[in-house]
């Protein structure tokens, strides 16, 4: 734990070599949350009662959630440098140390995740204040408890994620059509552009069977009360399952890319 510690604090200072980029990030980021939330406020003009179980307090509420959950979890540049790792022969290093890369990946995906949210905070502050009359309160301090301790897990499951589509630079040189791919079922999948329950019942019951839903709109679900009693603990199964699934098959997919793995020089 010491060691991890210790690339915990060198990723927190190589990272703030780069905080004026964590927070231009940060800012354009809600650039198009503000836009979903200037349409539903169109949308919601004609309208005098709810929209698919949403008020449009409640339909911003979520919006402001993402943003949140999104500062806090998602992954940034990690699945490239993984790459890069792999492709320029660095991880040969680790190979030979009491070290292993995954944790050592992790934690550094830990020590970014600390700075952008330092870099997030004051932008998306002032973005949930500017509509803080549409923030509503969790339904009770059991379910903020949950929310948190979700927010944790979706922060593993999407660096678990990328860490897997990373892996593919053992085969393959260039991984950018498969980061790609991943980032539009994240968006689409997860929730990030709409809440999935929208959706009819068979679509997002569906969705809800693969772990994209557990990055963001299960920990907004469980904030905004959506989920309750025995789904709320099924879900939150869900997606500890995703994350010891994603984890034990990034194992699987680092042994057999070691397997093909060759580097020349020293």
């Amino acid at each position: 734990m010491k060691t991890y510690w210790h690339i915990f604090n060198i990723g927190i200072q190589n990272t703030l070599t780069y905080r004026v980029n964590f927070l231009v990030r940060a800012v354009f980021n809600i650039v198009p949350l503000m836009a979903f939330i200037v349409l539903w406020r169109a949308i919601y003009a004609d309208k005098t009662g709810p929209i698919a179980g949403y008020t449009l307090a409640q339909m911003i509420s979520y919006y402001l959630l993402v943003t949140v959950i999104e500062a806090t979890t998602s992954v940034t540049e990690d699945d490239w440098q993984i790459a890069t790792d792999i492709k320029d022969g660095h991880i040969s290093q680790f190979l030979t140390r009491p070290m292993d890369y995954l944790h050592y990946r992790l934690w550094l995906f830990f020590s970014g995740r600390a700075v952008y949210t330092l870099a997030a905070f004051v932008p998306v502050s002032l973005f949930v204040l500017w509509n803080h009359e549409y923030l509503l309160a969790p339904p009770s301090a059991t379910a903020f408890g949950v929310f948190l301790l979700s927010l944790a897990l979706s922060a593993l499951l999407q660096f678990f994620l990328s860490y897997l589509i990373a892996m593919l630079a053992f085969w393959v040189v260039e991984i950018s059509t498969f980061v790609f791919i991943l980032l539009a079922f994240e968006r689409l999948a997860s929730g990030q552009m709409f809440p999935l329950d929208i959706l009819p019942g068979w679509l997002s019951g569906a969705l809800m069977w693969t772990p994209f839903p557990y990055a963001i709109f299960y920990p907004a679900s469980i904030y905004m009360g959506g989920i309750s009693g025995a789904a709320l603990y099924q879900g939150l199964g869900m997606q500890v399952f995703w994350v010891c699934a994603t984890y034990v098959l990034a194992r699987t997919v680092w042994r057999q890319g070691l397997k093909t793995y060759t580097v020349v020089g020293g």
